[in-house]
């Protein structure tokens, strides 16, 4: 289960990081969705790369963002984001109003790299991409070592089978974490 929860997570936070955020040892990251499934990815690769990482999003995310490798959490419904002025790279998956604050957090020569689309926010002296995830079988053989080696852990939040697969995904019931579809019993 954990390949299947890997390959898209794993490969958005690596390229985000390392290929479009050219991220450093030393450098300070900000992670949006820091709990989430791309951002607890992302959240373990700068740490192991030596970056300082500083995770967002909700209140109740603050633990598993935590566990994943973050250094700090900001809650973004009760904390200022301001609070984190002067990162190297922003890894944001909200885009929107979040994008717009974080471009302001970045210090010169720092990058804002996005998921969420093309968008108008620049970092003063700095660089702003959005990029689409591209498989990489290099890429993902990294990854996938790491897993192995238990350098890097997966976030699955949901296991279901196959025949209860719709009702899963309409279920209203928020899950955290990487849902999983079993295709055999």
């Amino acid at each position: 289960m954990d390949g299947a929860a890997l390959v898209m997570s794993g490969l958005t936070a690596w390229q985000g990081l390392f290929e479009h955020g050219r991220l450093r040892a030393g450098q300070t990251v900000l992670v949006h969705g820091a709990a989430g499934i791309v951002g607890s990815m992302a959240t373990q690769l700068a740490r192991a790369a030596g970056a300082y990482v500083i995770g967002t999003g909700r209140a109740d995310g603050r633990k598993t963002a935590l566990d994943f490798g973050a250094h700090e959490y900001i809650d973004l419904e009760n904390e200022k984001l301001q609070d984190a002025a002067g990162v190297d790279l922003v890894f944001d998956i909200f885009g929107g109003d979040i994008t717009n604050q974080s471009a302001g957090l970045i210090r010169s020569g720092g990058m804002l790299v996005t998921i969420a689309g093309p968008t108008e926010a620049r970092p003063v002296n700095g660089s702003t991409i959005d990029f689409v995830v591209v498989a990489d079988p290099n890429q993902l053989n990294e990854i996938v070592q790491r897993l192995r080696e238990g350098r890097l852990r997966t976030y699955i939040g949901k296991t279901s089978s196959l025949n209860d697969a719709v009702a899963t995904f309409n279920s209203a019931d928020r899950v955290r974490g990487k849902t999983i579809i079993r295709v055999r019993p």
